[in-house]
């Protein structure tokens, strides 16, 4: 679909490029359909391993956030990073650390509306023994009774969904095995009224291993095929 979608010369209609359009995001969303099912079963199988090492989590969530922010503008969506550290040095796995951020991203812009706000936040928590993510967006909030089960498979907020808004329900609750297996935990933020805000928590620790590892996000590469797939649930 690449190739057909570049070279639009050998369409006659801009249908047939919104056709090949459509069937791209669809295999996209199968994709991450078929992906999530097959770690979920994984994790509850004892199977999924994940690569932990020492890095600077500041720079691990600030370079997703610089990766998809030419994403979010383009469908109208402002992506605002904050944090009151520069270096948070802790245990964890970078690639599953972007893959909790963008589901969670990708949850957010769902319920965002055009022009709307995205906030992602990290620091220190407990007297520097924990690490807080938080991930807030403008739009509607979840209320409680739904905020307490998100996170259970085959669940969504939405009742009356919307093609913009639909999703398999399976997202969120890879996202909490993923933050359980970094010890930590992810829950919405119900206080909350003016929106809707995930908040992880992950201990802050380090561990022993070879020094020659470096500690800085060089492992976490760019890669908007993975955006894409994330993102491929939402309907412009």
């Amino acid at each position: 679909t690449d190739f057909m979608i570049t070279n639009q010369r050998y369409t006659d209609s801009d249908k047939y490029y919104r056709y090949i359009s459509s069937i791209k995001q669809n295999s996209y969303r199968l994709l991450k359909l078929a992906n999530n099912m097959i770690d979920i079963t994984k994790i509850e199988g004892g199977f999924f391993e994940i690569n932990i090492g020492n890095y600077n989590i500041v720079e691990v969530v600030e370079n997703i956030i610089q990766s998809v922010a030419i994403y979010m503008k383009d469908n109208k969506r402002n992506l605002i990073f904050d944090t009151s550290e520069e270096e948070i040095i802790t245990a964890c796995d970078p690639n599953q650390i972007e893959r909790i951020i963008l589901n969670i991203l990708s949850n957010a812009m769902k319920f965002t509306s055009s022009n709307g706000n995205i906030h992602v936040e990290v620091d220190e928590i407990d007297n520097g023994n924990k690490v807080m993510i938080k991930i807030k967006n403008d739009g509607e909030p979840i209320d409680i009774e739904d905020s307490k089960r998100i996170f259970e498979r085959f669940t969504q907020a939405e009742h009356l969904l919307t093609r913009k808004r639909e999703g398999s329900g399976i997202g969120l609750s890879l996202v909490k095995s993923l933050v359980e297996m970094h010890d930590g935990i992810v829950y919405v933020n119900t206080e909350v009224k003016d929106g809707t805000e995930f908040c992880i928590e992950l201990p802050k620790k380090k561990i022993v291993y070879d020094e020659s590892k470096s500690t800085s996000s060089k492992f976490l590469n760019s890669k908007i095929e993975r955006f894409h797939i994330e993102f491929s649930d939402i309907y412009n």
